[in-house]
Parts: structure tokens; C-alpha cells; sequence
């Protein structure tokens, strides 16, 4: 991010009331402390349910700093009691497995659909002005048809996750549309960095690649490990959100988020093994849950919202992963093992 960016992030959030739902899980405790550091009064909202990555230890540093409510979105008192005095809303809280979003599709619907059009209900309603941006994801697009993927790239969700979130997104676009609610949705891709969930697959592949190459584990690569990602470091990701939180030119709009860098998952793998000694890794059969969701190639094209918002990813993968080893070798014993 350029110096004058920072400088009118600063500026726009010092003194404001930002909600941040998910606020205690990977990416909402990072926009949790940026916020603080920017001078904003922050408010988050967290369930902590086990399976969803919320940990005290991810607002360790800032935890007096902030204002915490445990409770669901799911909550309508709650959400409209939070709602009426927020400036801004970081939408990030979310049912993110894909894997459980197919055996327990209900839950999956009820947390990244039915509360999602809550929420903005309680905008309609109590504060119309707040701006939101919302947490969608690259999974919506399905298989790719062509690469890199433009936000005009049909969605063809292939699994209950995919769908729900392409309903979340889409209530706050219509929300924009019908109601002036100044919203946008950035369609994330692989989101990587410390506080991520690492004990298991849930949250990204890579958290579980990450414990292993620490643990003494075999990484387990699925599949020939040909399949390209992009992938996106916590602090660009970030920088994103923030960004589209103050920029008219978001309202109503949706962004891809990605990487200039491309890797084979073998690649990705093989450079862990570089930075980590002793790690290593193998190709495995795909389980065949898995392999009936998996999207194949996929990155993205990120030109919409450098035009629009002159948001570029910075952190190279060479360098974020290299900070993410660092991270969960030091503080292992608050991700797994409890």
C-alpha cells in the first residue's frame, strides 16, 4: 500500500465506529487491529464457535483496545442493538468449509445467506448510511471456463457453500440497488497469514499444510499438484476491505481479489519445504468428497480493483509465507493441540 493511501485510511477511520463480524477470527482480527491503529472506536462480533476460527489469541495485543460481544449473527436482537451506531461494517463472519457446508447444508444456509439479509434489514431499518463490505469468495465462480477469471466470469457455484455465499453477496447488491445501502463485496481468494486456522482443512488448505511442515508431518499434496492457485497475504487482503470501506467508486460493485503470482500446489508445497527444513510432502490420491468440489486452475484477474481502487497486492508469497512459519512456530500451542 502507497504512504498516501495509508495516510487516507488514517484520516477516514480515526474517530470511527467500525462492526467487524467475525471480528475474532483470521482476517476480522486483522482489520480489528489496523482499525485500532487507525484510531477508531472498534466493536467485533464473534461466536467463537470452535469449527470457525474465532481465538482469543488472534486480539491477544489489542483485546482492551476493542469491544467484544460473544454472539451469532444469527442473533437478530443482537445484531440490532450493534447495528444502529456503526460507521462502517467489515461483513466477515461466515461459515467457510466447504466440506461442511455439504453435510450440514441448513447451517451453512442460515449463517452466509438468511443472517446475511439480517443484517442489512437492520441497516435498512436503523442505519442506512453504514458502509458494508462484504466477504464473498473466488469459490462462487465454479470451474473456471476461462483463466485469469474476470468479475464477468459466469458463477456456477459447484457445492452449498458456493451457493449461500453468491446469495449473501447478491442481497447486499440488491440492498445497494433498492435502498442506497452503500455496500460492496470483494470475492476473496486464497487468504493466507498468521491467525489463520491451521489444526484442520476448514479455513484453506494451506493452515493445514502450514502445521504439518511444522509438526514433522508429510504435507499431503492432492491429486498430479498441477492444479494453479493465486493467493493473497492477510495484510493485502487487509488493505482491500479498507480500502473499498471509503471509496464511493465501490458502492454496489464487486471485486475480485489476487495475486500476480501464480503457483503450481506442488510448487507452493515444494517452496514450504525451502523455508521450513526438514518439511516435506507427498502427492496423494484426491478423496473422492473432495474431488467432486475441487474447481481446478484457478486466479484471478485483478484489474477492476486496481482501476477503481488502486489496490495492488504487495507481500510477495515468498515473503508471506516465510512471516507465516515464523508466526505459528512461536505460537503454536494457541492453534493446535488444545
Amino acid at each position: 500500500m502507497v504512504p498516501s493511501q495509508n495516510a487516507q485510511l488514517s484520516a477516514a477511520f480515526s474517530g470511527s465506529n467500525p462492526l467487524i463480524t467475525g471480528g475474532l477470527g483470521f482476517i476480522g482480527s486483522h482489520v480489528a487491529r489496523r482499525l485500532v491503529d487507525y484510531g477508531a472506536h472498534v466493536t467485533v462480533i464473534d461466536n467463537l464457535v470452535p469449527e470457525y476460527g474465532g481465538n482469543w489469541f488472534n486480539v491477544a495485543d489489542i483485546k482492551d483496545r476493542i469491544n467484544v460481544h460473544i454472539g451469532d449473527i444469527r442473533d437478530q436482537s443482537l445484531i440490532d442493538q450493534l447495528v444502529p451506531g456503526a460507521d462502517f461494517i467489515f461483513n466477515l463472519a461466515g461459515q467457510t468449509s466447504h466440506l461442511d457446508s455439504m453435510t450440514d447444508p441448513h447451517t451453512d444456509l442460515a449463517i452466509n445467506a438468511d443472517a446475511q439479509l439480517s443484517i442489512l434489514e437492520a441497516c435498512r431499518g436503523q442505519n442506512p448510511a453504514t458502509r458494508v463490505v462484504f466477504a464473498s469468495t473466488r469459490q462462487l465462480y465454479g470451474k473456471p471456463d476461462f483463466l485469469p477469471v474476470t468479475e464477468e466470469h459466469p458463477t456456477r457455484p459447484v457445492d452449498v457453500n458456493g451457493i449461500n455465499k453468491l446469495a449473501g453477496e447478491w442481497y447486499h447488491l440488491l440492498y445497494h440497488d433498492v435502498y442506497e445501502i452503500p455496500a460492496c463485496a470483494l470475492r476473496l481468494t486464497n487468504t493466507y497469514g498468521p491467525g489463520m486456522r491451521v489444526k484442520d482443512a476448514r479455513q484453506t488448505f494451506l493452515g493445514i499444510w502450514i502445521k504439518q511442515a511444522l509438526s514433522g508431518e508429510t504435507i499431503k499434496v492432492f491429486g498430479d499438484g498441477q492444479q494453479l492457485r493465486d493467493f493473497n497475504y492477510v495484510d493485502d487482503c487487509v488493505n482491500a476491505l479498507l480500502i473499498a470501506a471509503i471509496s464511493p467508486n465501490a458502492e454496489g460493485k464487486v471485486f475480485n481479489l489476487g495475486s500476480r503470482e501464480v503457483i503450481s500446489l506442488e510448487k507452493l508445497a515444494q517452496l514450504i519445504c525451502e523455508i521450513e527444513p526438514g518439511a516435506r510432502y507427498e502427492l496423494v490420491p484426491f478423496p473422492e468428497d473432495r474431488k467432486k468440489i475441487d474447481i481446478g486452475d484457478y486466479y484471478a484477474d485483478t484489474t477492476l480493483i486496481h482501476k477503481e481502487l488502486g489496490w495492488e497486492p504487495s507481500v510477495s508469497l515468498t515473503e508471506g509465507i516465510t512471516k507465516t512459519l515464523n508466526f505459528y512456530r512461536e505460537n503454536s500451542s494457541e492453534y493446535w493441540g488444545k
